[in-house]
C-alpha cells in the first residue's frame, strides 16, 4: 500500500540541512477558531468533504471563481488580522532596536517615570525609591533617546495610500506574499520574495501593517522564475510560480516551523523534510470553472481578483491536461448548440459552472453541469455530441444551483448520462465518486499523507482507531486493514452514505461510519466504556472545535493524529494537546499544491500523562 518515494531530489522528501533557512512565515487571524459546526454546515452546501484539507477550503481550494485554496482576499485578511492589535518582533534599519510584543506596545511611551507598584498600579512611595534624581546629563540623554521614539513613531503613521516606499523581503507569508518592514511597520507585497529589495507602492494603510503593491524590485532573487502560465498574473488560482519549486519547499517549511515557534513557543520543532513531487504541474485532478463570455468569446475559468472579469484556464498548468482537454471541447459544443452561460448580473442564461473529474488510475472523466434552471436547454443533444466526441466520458450530471451563492453546487442532482458514480482507486482502496462527492486533490502525494498518518498511528491490529471528521472515508478506509476497529464520525449525511458505499465497493467491514458531531459521541462512547486506542483528525481551515479538544484529553487515547492544512491553527491546537498530557513526536509537511501557497501537515503526538 505504501508509495513512498526516498529520492534525495528536491521533489521528493527532502533534506534540510543543504539550503538556507530564510524565509519565515506563518500569519493566520487570530479569529480563526469559530466554531467547527458552523464551519462545517456552510461547506456542505457546497461539497461533500474526505477531509477538509483546504484547501478545506482547505484543500485547496474547492471553491467558486478561484481553485487551490480560497478566497485569495479572504486570505489575505487572515493574514492581516494576525498583525493587529500586536507588534512582530523585527530588527529596525539599526539592526538593535527590537519591536515590543503585544503586551508591551500597549505602555510604549506612558510608562511613569518613577518606579511602579506592579500589584496596585500605582507610583511607588518615596522612601521605597532606591535611587536618586538622575543627573542633568542622563536626564537630556533621556530625552533625546524619547524625542527619536517618537519621531519614528510618528514617520511610521505617517506613511499614507500612494506613498512609494523601499522594502528588504525578509520571508514568504502564508498566503504566498513577500513580508518586509517599514518604519516598524509589516508591508504585505505580493509577488516579492526572500532577500529582495524591491520598490512598492502603500495601497492600503492599518495601525500595524501596510499593503503594497511590487512596482521595482532593486535587489532581485536567485530563485525568481518566469512564471510558466500566461494569466498567473490575473488568474490568482497559484501564488508561488514566481519561485523555483525548491524555494516554495523551503518556504513551506519555514511557514510551519515559524508557526509553531509562535503559538507553541517550540524553538527546536522535529519537523521532517517536506514531501513534494517529482513533477509539480498538472497534479490536479478535478476543477470547477465558471462559464461566461468575455469579448464575444465563451470562456471557462475564474474571477480575476476583485473582479467580475472571467479569465479563460482551460490550459491551466496545474490541471490534468485530459481535464483542459475537456474543457476546450465542452465549449465548442455548447457554443455551436447556443445554449447560453448564466448571467449573474441579468439572472438570464443557464449553465453557472461546468466541473470535471478525471480518475487518475483509469482516465475516465465524470462531467456535471450546474445550472440555474431546472431544465438544460438543449440537453439531448449536448449529451450525445459529448459521447461522441469525448468517449473518455463515462458520466454526464446535471446538478441545480438557482440560488445566489458562491458555493458551487445546489442540493438537487441528477445522472443525464452514463454511470452514477466514477470508480478510483487509491493505493489497495477502492472509491466511487458521486458528482459531489469530495476526493482529495492531488492523489499522488494523498498516497505520502495517508502513509505518514498510518506511520503516527502506530497500529499493530488490536487497536480501536476514531477518525473524527471522516468525510467520506478516505483515511478510515486507509487504517482498516491494520486496525482492529476503525470508527469514521461525520456531520453530513451524503458523506456518511458515500463512506459506507466506499467501504463496501473496498470490501471492507471493519469499518464502521457514524452520522453525528464527533465532540458528542466521543464522550459518549466513552461513558459507555469504548475506549479509543488512537484518535485521527482532519479538519477545517478553523482548526478543532474547543469541545472536541476537551472531548480527547478526556478519552484519553494513547496516540493524537492531527492532519491540518492551515499551520497557524495546527499550532495553536497543539499547544492546548501537549498542555494536556501530550508529546509531539514529529511534523511532517506535504506539498499537496504546488505552486500554491498552501500546505499539508501531518503531527504526531502520543500521551505522556497516564
Amino acid at each position: 500500500m505504501k508509495q513512498h518515494t526516498n529520492k534525495a531530489s528536491m521533489s521528493t522528501k527532502r533534506g534540510s540541512g543543504d539550503r538556507s533557512k530564510k524565509l519565515r512565515d506563518n500569519e493566520s487571524r487570530p479569529n480563526d477558531r469559530q466554531s467547527d459546526n458552523r464551519v462545517r454546515s456552510q461547506d456542505s452546501n457546497n461539497r461533500i468533504r474526505s477531509h477538509s484539507s483546504d484547501s478545506r477550503d482547505k484543500q485547496s481550494g474547492e471553491r467558486s471563481g478561484k481553485h487551490s485554496s480560497g478566497s485569495r482576499n479572504k486570505q489575505i485578511g487572515e493574514n492581516r488580522e494576525q498583525y493587529r492589535g500586536k507588534e512582530s518582533r523585527v530588527k529596525s534599519r539599526s539592526g538593535n532596536r527590537n519591536v515590543q510584543d503585544k503586551n508591551h506596545t500597549a505602555d510604549a511611551g506612558k510608562r511613569y517615570e518613577g518606579q511602579m507598584d506592579a500589584q496596585h498600579k500605582r507610583p511607588l512611595k518615596s522612601d521605597q525609591h532606591r535611587s536618586t534624581k538622575p543627573s542633568n546629563e542622563s536626564s537630556k540623554a533621556l530625552n533625546n533617546n524619547k524625542q527619536k521614539q517618537q519621531a519614528n513613531r510618528a514617520s511610521a503613521e505617517d506613511v499614507a495610500v500612494g506613498d512609494r516606499i523601499v522594502v528588504t523581503i525578509k520571508r514568504i507569508g502564508i498566503n504566498g506574499e513577500g513580508v518586509g518592514y517599514y518604519k516598524r511597520k509589516a508591508v504585505f507585497i505580493e509577488g516579492a520574495i526572500t532577500d529582495e529589495v524591491v520598490k512598492a507602492e502603500v495601497m492600503k494603510v492599518e495601525r500595524s501593517y501596510l499593503q503594497a503593491k511590487l512596482t521595482g524590485i532593486e535587489k532581485i532573487s536567485p530563485v525568481r522564475q518566469e512564471p510558466p502560465c500566461p494569466v498567473y498574473e490575473h488568474c490568482g488560482g497559484c501564488q508561488l510560480q514566481h519561485m523555483t519549486y525548491e524555494a516554495q519547499l523551503s518556504a513551506k517549511e519555514e511557514i510551519v516551523r515559524e508557526a509553531f515557534q509562535r503559538y507553541t513557543g517550540i524553538a527546536e520543532l522535529p519537523l521532517r523534510p517536506i514531501y513534494g513531487m517529482e513533477q509539480p504541474w498538472h497534479y490536479r485532478n478535478k476543477a470547477q470553472l465558471q462559464l461566461g463570455w468575455q469579448n464575444n468569446e465563451l470562456v471557462a475559468g475564474l474571477y480575476a481578483q476583485g473582479t467580475h472579469k472571467l479569465i479563460d484556464i482551460s490550459e491551466c498548468t496545474v490541471q490534468e491536461q485530459s481535464i483542459n482537454d475537456v474543457y476546450k471541447s465542452i465549449k465548442l459544443i455548447i457554443s455551436e448548440l447556443n445554449i447560453s452561460p448564466y448571467e449573474e448580473r441579468t439572472r438570464e442564461g443557464v449553465i453557472k459552472t461546468i466541473v470535471v473529474r478525471v480518475a487518475k488510475e483509469s482516465g475516465k472523466l465524470q462531467v456535471t453541469f450546474v445550472t440555474a434552471t431546472d431544465r438544460l436547454a438543449d440537453q439531448r443533444r449536448l449529451v450525445e455530441r459529448i459521447r461522441s466526441e469525448l468517449p473518455q466520458v463515462i458520466s454526464i450530471a446535471q446538478n441545480i444551483h438557482k440560488e445566489r451563492s458562491s458555493v458551487i453546487f445546489g442540493p438537487k442532482t441528477t445522472i443525464l448520462w452514463g454511470e452514477e458514480r466514477l470508480p478510483e482507486k487509491l493505493g489497495t482502496i477502492q472509491f466511487a465518486l458521486s458528482p459531489r462527492a469530495f476526493f482529495q486533490l492531488n492523489p499522488q502525494q494523498t498516497i505520502k499523507l495517508y502513509d505518514a498518518v498510518q506511520e503516527a498511528a502506530a497500529l499493530t491490529g488490536n487497536e480501536l482507531v476514531i477518525d473524527a471528521y471522516c468525510g467520506t472515508g478516505t483515511i478510515s478506509l486507509w487504517l482498516a486493514s491494520e486496525a482492529r476497529e476503525v470508527r469514521g464520525i461525520e456531520m453530513i449525511a451524503e458523506a456518511v452514505q458515500d463512506a459506507r458505499a466506499n467501504a463496501q465497493f473496498s470490501g471492507i467491514d471493519n469499518a464502521l461510519f457514524y452520522e453525528g458531531q464527533a465532540e458528542r459521541l466521543l464522550p459518549q462512547w466513552v461513558s459507555q466504556g469504548i475506549q479509543p486506542d488512537v484518535i485521527v483528525v482532519d479538519p477545517p481551515r478553523t482548526g478543532l472545535d474547543a469541545e472536541l479538544i476537551q472531548a480527547v484529553l478526556k478519552a484519553k487515547p494513547e496516540r493524537f493524529v492531527y492532519v491540518s492544512c492551515n499551520p497557524s491553527t495546527l499550532a495553536k491546537d497543539c499547544k492546548e494537546l501537549l498542555a494536556g498530557g501530550y508529546e509531539l513526536e514529529w511534523v511532517q509537511p506535504v506539498d499537496m499544491f504546488p505552486q500554491t501557497a498552501h500546505v499539508e501537515c501531518i503531527v504526531s503526538t502520543r500521551r505522556i500523562d497516564k
